[in-house]
């Protein structure tokens, strides 16, 4: 008998055996830690079918993952691991748990980057540049970082601190890293022959497992536009940006930084929610190179 464990913006968890879970890929999509009101046609088929599509290329590569079959369009089963919301309970003996943190790496100047370079939070010099870079400029090398992944926002970390409430060491900090790189560099050659280019994505690991890659977790530019100097966004960002040209993204952050009450996000519309589908339909061919099509 299946048991819901644990409901998040985006994605049902429950608990149908001893050791054994499943995802429910929903229709909600959310941006800036809110859910839109709007659901959006088959998006969770597409997002599980891409994430088993991904989690088998990785299982190639030879790492593990908890990745089990799927067993509806948009529900997967995976091995369990326990979710530790107390940092106190996680120490270097730990094990079998989810690792209470995203992994983010970053090959453009796009998204939170391009704004935190424009604020002076981050000093592109410290980045390999020689100059102020524009929006959309290639990172002369990765730029890896780290967040929270269980808190109610996600809070960017230091090392220091990422490793401490991970129960991670040096070496385990590093391979995850490498590992990232590795996974990346595959969808960097997967996605660039289906005329994409892959600017940045965040990834979820359990101690021996792993998981990521999809619409919602990663970032995609259409390659040819990007070579004319336009950006076409092919992931979630195309509602950020909906959201951000509305108005609504301004009143939100000047909400939270004067710790005001947060504004309610309004729906989209509807030729937008049509948009959304369809965008995220195209791309789970295209990530998966036509494994998982347009069929109905």
């Amino acid at each position: 008998m299946k048991k819901l464990i644990r409901k998040g913006k985006v994605k049902e968890v429950y608990e149908i055996g001893p050791e054994e879970l499943e995802f429910h890929f929903t229709d909600n999509i959310s941006v800036f830690d809110k859910v839109v009101p709007n659901e959006i046609p088959r998006k969770g088929e597409t997002l599980c079918k891409t994430a088993a599509y991904w989690f088998k290329k990785t299982e190639e590569l030879g790492f593990n993952t908890h990745f089990i079959d799927i067993t509806e369009n948009d529900k997967m089963k995976v091995e369990s691991v326990d979710v530790i919301e107390d940092y106190d309970e996680i120490d270097e003996e730990t094990t079998n748990y989810l690792i209470p943190l995203e992994f983010i790496a970053r090959y453009f100047v796009a998204g939170s980057l391009h704004d935190r370079i424009e604020n002076g939070d981050v000093d592109y010099e410290e980045l390999g540049f020689d100059e102020k870079p524009s929006y959309g400029d290639r990172l002369p090398e990765p730029y890896f970082e780290v967040t929270t992944k269980l808190e109610e926002y996600d809070r960017k970390l230091e090392k220091k601190e990422a490793l401490s409430i991970a129960g991670l060491t040096e070496r385990e900090f590093k391979e995850i890293k490498e590992t990232v790189l590795e996974i990346d560099n595959v969808i960097k050659e997967n996605v660039e022959k289906n005329g994409l280019l892959h600017v940045d994505g965040k990834k979820e690991f359990a101690m021996n497992e792993d998981g990521f890659g999809t619409a919602d977790e990663d970032r995609f530019w259409e390659k040819d536009e990007y070579e004319k100097g336009e950006f076409v966004q092919k992931s979630k960002e195309f509602v950020r940006q909906y959201y951000k040209e509305a108005g609504y993204y301004e009143e939100l952050m000047e909400a939270r930084e004067k710790d005001k009450k947060e504004p309610p996000i309004p729906p989209l519309p509807e030729d937008i929610v049509e948009k959304t589908s369809e965008l995220y339909i195209n791309l789970m061919s295209r990530l998966t190179e036509g494994t998982y099509g347009d069929e109905k």
